[in-house]
């Protein structure tokens, strides 16, 4: 040994003779004589491979003159020199000893205020060799902490992004070899840290969270707040790379960090908050770390949680299907600190930020998942927080807020969850956004189950059904949130909701009269075949036969107060109009109600709606109202009572509107077949005066129901009429001959062809003479019209009639023929007269 060792001497001796010369030329003004020197030196010692003892005593001899060459102005020797110490540091056996010489010397050129190397590069390499250094010396470094953690604050936030990713990685190693000395300096990191884990290159910022993650493991951890907030804020990192170096720093804080259980509240969602990652390896880490989490504290606590290691291992029944439940270590860490959770989230819920929204909103569902029925305590802020995500514009945070509620309603029983939110939908937080609790509620009920809401049903459909519930609020999304929390009670209950079908289809039919949507009614209406279906009924038509009794007593007991604005109105506009022959059954019950709301002091546009409503059914009276024919029974009374007030004639356009309307109600009364023409006989009398008057309205409208509801009359009852009520009709009739609206003359003088028609035996043409030679007169005059359709029409009406009175027609037309700009049409009368059989023309002779 000692002959090598001599060896070694004697080697070192001859390789720094050899160098004598290239020493003395380092001191040389020339520059190219420096970088020469520099090179040869090279060349004797770093590239000839020398043995390791050798290499040790010629780096002893060279260093001070190497680390003299790290401030030469040329660049080349600078570079020269960093490379030929670094590869010494790599070589000998003994590194340490060049410290007291190299660190000052790195500390001067890295750590100042201003840094002197100017070169990026060589800072990347002067970076690397304190990194070897650290690697290579380890704990012989203590004594050095200051310089290096000076070099560092600047590296760290160096321009250059390799030198800031070469620091941090020298910041972990220094971390790990003087752990017992770098807590005492490690928060002077924490700051060039935070300044450069937002750096715009993802490499450099995924270095800086494992530098922090190193810096807070081995410091005093009193800097944990310091960095939360930036590690949070990288967890919505666009890298994946990134967000899964803060799931492990996380992740290891909470393994091994010496404070971590004073921290739990703040680095748990951090850590939750990776298990909703978009990346399946980021999820994975997550739930693994996590999981180990969770182990770690369960064997920690072991005695703690005996009794419930003991008898808690049984899922709840109703867990979530397809979920699988977390062990109780992790379950135990959330609900102890649930209650200090809830506040951030409630904040981090309404930032301006999207991506924070909708990452807190995914943690809020694993929270809940892991505090199972424990959130039962914290449920009062658990609602108020969901109601605000409720309002949230973003879809994603909407979804996983109703997410979580429908956990809510997995673990929490109906009892307690039901005595919260049913008041807070009465009386919702916001008078801005009312529906909030509606929405909260229908996702709470969706994840109970079907035996526990049982008992509870009709608190709920009562509830649902409240008139300030139901009636109060006519938004699109309130309407929809309603039909929504009706559906799950129909798709959770099943058969067990037929007890509230009252209630449900009250809600039902609220929705389709306030809805302005035709989607959502439509919706609405598919919700009462789903109500009838779960009781077994063939239709709808079924279940309002179940309760129509009671939904008309339900409308009947406000009827007094309606007004056009009331939604009972519509209700009832709904009720009549989807029950098709089943309100027939019921039309006892379904008059006094239309009488109330029909009288004339009651609101006229209320009274329009009813009457247009009214005119659509008993069109189809067979169908709806007559389909039992209770309502012949009812119509005389009808007619006289409701129709008949509103046609008297009162000043104003409203009261005009009103006549109109009830105009096309009794038209369509006449049409539809549900009165009896000896019923309406009796009553013609009462009825004519006003359907005569009606002919003399400013509408247009007006005048052309009223000519349409003659003619009904008349097809109706005419030819039973007594000879003076007919003449009573006809010169009514003829002054609309000449209305300004031609669809008007054409439908007067169709009647006129009727009133003609109904002309029996029981008409004397020659004791009502005069009478008839009013009307052809009338009636040949405009044979003359100028509208040659209407010209048409009279002559057809001439030629069908002429057997009343043929001697007076042809007396009458001849006498105007030569008046009349062309004769050809009382030509084709009078050759008509001509041809009729014998018996009619010995009339006419």
């Amino acid at each position: 040994m000692a002959t090598m060792a001599a060896g070694d001497e004697h080697a070192a001796s001859e390789v720094l003779r050899g160098l004598a010369r290239h020493l003395n030329c380092l001191n040389e003004d020339n520059k190219a004589t420096r970088k020469r020197a520099l090179e040869l030196i090279k060349r004797e010692t770093v590239d000839r491979g020398l043995s390791s003892s050798v290499s040790q005593e010629v780096f002893s001899a060279l260093l001070k003159p190497l680390l003299k060459c790290l401030s030469d102005p040329m660049e080349r020797c600078r570079e020269t020199a960093i490379a030929m110490i670094t590869e010494f540091i790599r070589r000998v056996p003994k590194p340490e000893e060049s410290l007291p010489y190299l660190m000052p010397c790195l500390a001067h050129r890295l750590g100042e205020k201003e840094v002197l190397e100017p070169a990026e590069e060589l800072r990347l390499s002067a970076v690397e060799m304190l990194t070897l250094a650290v690697e290579v010396c380890g704990k012989h470094l203590a004594p050095y902490l200051t310089e290096i953690i000076h070099i560092l604050q600047r590296s760290i936030v160096d321009p250059f992004p390799d030198v800031r990713r070469e620091s941090c990685k020298c910041t972990v190693n220094f971390a790990k070899c003087v752990p017992e000395h770098f807590h005492m300096q490690a928060e002077s990191l924490v700051k060039p840290l935070m300044q450069t884990i937002s750096h715009q290159h993802y490499r450099v910022r995924v270095s800086a969270i494992q530098a922090t993650g190193a810096v807070i493991q081995h410091g005093t951890g009193k800097n944990v707040d310091d960095v939360l907030s930036h590690l949070a804020q990288r967890l919505f990192d666009d890298s994946p790379q990134v967000r899964k170096a803060v799931t492990e720093v996380v992740g290891d804080w909470l393994l091994h960090m010496r404070d971590r259980y004073s921290y739990f509240h703040k680095l748990v969602p951090l850590l939750l908050s990776g298990i909703s990652d978009e990346i399946p390896e980021i999820r994975l880490l997550s739930a693994d770390l996590w999981k180990q989490v969770g182990a770690q504290w369960e064997k920690e606590n072991e005695e703690e949680i005996k009794d419930k290691m003991d008898f808690l291992l049984t899922p709840p029944p109703f867990y979530p299907p397809g979920v699988e439940r977390p062990g109780l270590g992790c379950r135990e860490l959330v609900l102890r600190n649930l209650g200090r959770l809830m506040p951030a989230i409630a904040h981090d819920l309404t930032d301006w930020l999207v991506p924070t929204r909708v990452r807190t909103s995914q943690l809020l569902s694993v929270l809940l998942l892991h505090a199972e029925d424990h959130s039962t305590q914290h449920l009062q802020p658990l609602l108020a927080t969901l109601y605000s995500a409720c309002t949230d514009t973003e879809r994603d945070v909407v979804n996983n807020c109703l997410a979580a509620a429908q956990l809510l309603g997995t673990f929490v029983p109906p009892v307690v969850f039901l005595k919260l939110l049913l008041d807070h939908v009465t009386a919702p937080y916001s008078s801005s956004y009312p529906w909030t609790p509606l929405m909260v509620l229908a996702a709470v009920l969706g994840g109970s189950s079907r035996l526990l809401l049982k008992p509870h049903l009709e608190r709920i459909a009562n509830t649902l059904s409240l008139s300030e519930v139901c009636q109060e609020y006519q938004q699109h999304v309130y309407l929809e949130q309603l039909l929504c929390c009706v559906d799950v009670l129909l798709r959770q209950c099943e058969s067990d909701a037929g007890p509230v079908s009252l209630q449900l289809l009250q809600v039902l039919v609220t929705v389709q009269s306030l809805s302005s949507e035709p989607r959502l009614s439509a919706k609405a209406l598919e919700s009462v075949q789903l109500l009838s279906k779960v009781q077994g009924l063939d239709s709808a038509v079924e279940l309002y036969r179940q309760h129509m009794g009671q939904l008309l007593d339900w409308l009947s007991g406000s009827a007094n107060t309606w007004s056009s604005f009331s939604p009972q109105r519509l209700q009832l506009h709904v009720i009549v109009m989807q029950s098709g022959p089943v309100i027939g059954e019921f039309v006892c019950q379904l008059m006094p109600l239309l009488s109330s709301c029909l009288q004339p002091d009651r609101d006229p546009e209320m009274r329009m709606n009813i009457f247009t409503m009214l005119a659509k059914l008993l069109l189809d009276a067979t169908n709806t109202l007559d389909s039992k024919g209770h309502f012949r029974d009812e119509s005389q009374k009808f007619l006289l009572d409701v129709l008949l007030p509103n046609l008297v004639w009162r000043a104003g356009r409203t009261a005009a509107a009103i006549r109109t309307s009830a105009l096309s109600c009794l038209l369509a009364l006449l049409h539809g077949g549900a009165i009896a023409p000896g019923q309406f006989l009796c009553l013609e009398e009462k009825v004519r005066p006003y359907v005569l008057s009606a002919l003399e309205e400013d509408s247009q409208m007006g005048r052309l129901l009223a000519c349409r509801s003659l003619s009904a009359i008349l097809r109706l009852t005419g030819t039973n009429l007594h000879p003076e009520a007919l003449n009573k009709i006809y010169p009514m009739l003829l002054k609309r001959l000449d209305d300004s609206s031609e669809e008007v003359r054409s439908v007067a003088l169709q009647t006129v062809g009727l009133w003609l028609s109904c002309l029996t035996k029981d008409y004397n043409p020659e004791v009502w003479a005069s009478h008839l030679q009013v009307l052809f007169q009338q009636l040949l005059l405009h044979l003359d019209d100028p509208d040659g359709s209407v010209q048409d029409q009279v002559l057809e009406i001439l030629k069908s009639s002429s057997s009343v009175h043929p001697a007076l027609l042809r007396k009458e037309t001849e006498a105007v023929r030569d008046q009349q700009r062309s004769p050809v049409y009382c030509d084709q009368l009078l050759q008509h007269l001509r041809l009729l059989p014998a018996e009619t023309a010995a009339e006419c002779q």
